[in-house]
């Protein structure tokens, strides 16, 4: 017993930990699978062919592709305002500082229906024809909140003192920021930027608010499947992007660790 109150928080986090995984695991158990029917829901025989095959769904690989370029390019410009937005709101005193602050949270309270909803009546209304370049815009609004609020936490952690001594040392405003500022907001900006790109992959209500009717994307893809039969090819892009994550968080942390042992 007394062994077991010392270990019960670890014991607690790793069943926390494995609930959560567990929907992983089945995933990527299914896509070894062989099914004899259209469904993936029973496991039937062991099989390479979906991972040697990965886009013999018609479709499906033209759906991912169009997710993973949103994604990027969502990612990419929302981490770019996002991060300006941040070191504004986080660094610099101006009217309507508060109100931004509390405008910034809305997009992620705002349930994704009346989001999506809305900027579908905004392009309406403006006469903007839905598809691809729609989506794109959704989705870096939407994510652009989660880029700040990660950003901006970063950057109000960071001790002043460290660019007036970058000053102090003769260093110009440009060169205190790449030295000194920039790699310790970094690891905020690349969280910030992974945050964007999971969220915008992952979106299906506001992005099927705005798809228009020839534009489909992975997630849309997924759930038209769901209704005629879920190929296995599904679940070989799902465990790819999982070990894929896993892989980008193992990076990082071993290149945190590797600048901690350098730096003492």
């Amino acid at each position: 017993m007394a062994w077991l109150r010392r270990n019960l928080v670890v014991i607690a986090g790793l069943l926390v930990l494995a609930y959560i995984l567990l929907p992983n695991l089945v995933v990527t158990i299914f896509s070894f699978n062989k099914p004899n029917g259209r469904f993936n829901y029973e496991w039937n025989q062991f099989s390479l062919d979906a991972w040697l095959n990965p886009c013999a769904s018609a479709g499906m690989c033209e759906a991912l592709g169009l997710s993973l370029w949103v994604a990027v390019a969502s990612a990419l410009a929302a981490t770019l305002i996002g991060t300006m937005a941040a070191f504004a709101l986080a660094r610099y005193r101006f009217r309507g500082r508060a109100a931004t602050n509390l405008l910034v949270f809305f997009p992620m309270a705002t349930p994704e229906v009346v989001m999506g909803s809305s900027l579908l009546t905004l392009f309406v209304a403006m006469g903007v024809p839905t598809g691809q370049m729609t989506i794109l815009i959704a989705h870096i609004l939407f994510t652009l909140s989660f880029v700040v609020t990660t950003v901006k936490a970063r950057v109000s952690s960071l001790d002043p003192a460290l660019e007036q001594a970058a000053a102090d040392l003769y260093a110009r405003p440009s060169q205190a920021f790449w030295k000194v500022t920039f790699p310790l907001v970094a690891p905020g900006i690349a969280a910030g930027a992974l945050l964007a790109f999971a969220l915008s992959f992952d979106d299906y209500i506001v992005t099927n608010f705005n798809a228009g009717a020839s534009t489909v994307t992975f997630p849309m893809y997924v759930w038209g499947a769901a209704q005629r039969g879920t190929p296995v090819q599904i679940n070989v892009v799902g465990t790819v992007m999982f070990f894929g994550a896993l892989a980008i968080v193992g990076i990082g942390q071993a290149i945190g660790a590797r600048r901690r042992k350098e730096a003492h």
